[in-house]
């Protein structure tokens, strides 16, 4: 069985872990240069200083109490955008699940989770930015109703709109 939970704070490492994974490298990902790539100036805004208003992190979590992923978002401003930048009150959505739980609805489940606890906390959109070749998760997301939005560099800026799927 799988449960999904807000993250506590002593979990941001493994947050952090899971930002790492969720850089979208499809072969040599530098895990010896994982520190310098998540504290590069592009990454750090992504974890840097969290738990501010507006952070908000679910993860997964077996019978074993181990932990197999994690989704989280996070605001940004014009002054500081991320890579799926939309708007001030859209928050940027992040997702991870370990090696070993891929492939088993992990991800899936807590897409519904934090797009759920977005619709709770008055949001009208979230945004996710996805690498084209990543097919199976850009295909999970239009699944789950996100529209592409936009290209910002190599990637897809996809949204989430609450009245749009209120209405499907």
């Amino acid at each position: 069985m799988i449960t999904i939970r807000d993250l506590k704070e002593s979990e941001i490492d493994f947050l952090t872990d899971m930002l790492y994974e969720s850089i979208h490298i499809p072969e040599n990902k530098p895990d010896k240069d994982k520190e310098d790539l998540i504290h590069s100036t592009q990454l750090k805004k992504y974890h840097e200083g969290w738990g501010r208003n507006g952070d908000t992190a679910l993860i997964a979590i077996n019978t074993n109490n181990q932990a197999l992923g994690a989704v989280w978002y996070r605001l940004f401003n014009e002054c500081n955008k991320g890579y799926g930048y939309v708007d001030h009150s859209t928050p940027e959505l992040g997702i991870a699940v370990t090696e070993e739980a891929r492939g088993m609805g992990v991800g899936t489940l807590l897409m519904k989770k934090i797009i759920h606890r977005a619709i709770c906390e008055g949001y009208q959109s979230i945004s996710l930015s996805v690498d084209p070749e990543n097919r199976n998760a850009v295909h999970i997301y239009k699944k789950l109703g996100f529209k592409d939005y936009g290209v910002s560099g190599t990637s897809i800026t996809m949204v989430y709109r609450v009245k749009e799927q209120a209405n499907t």
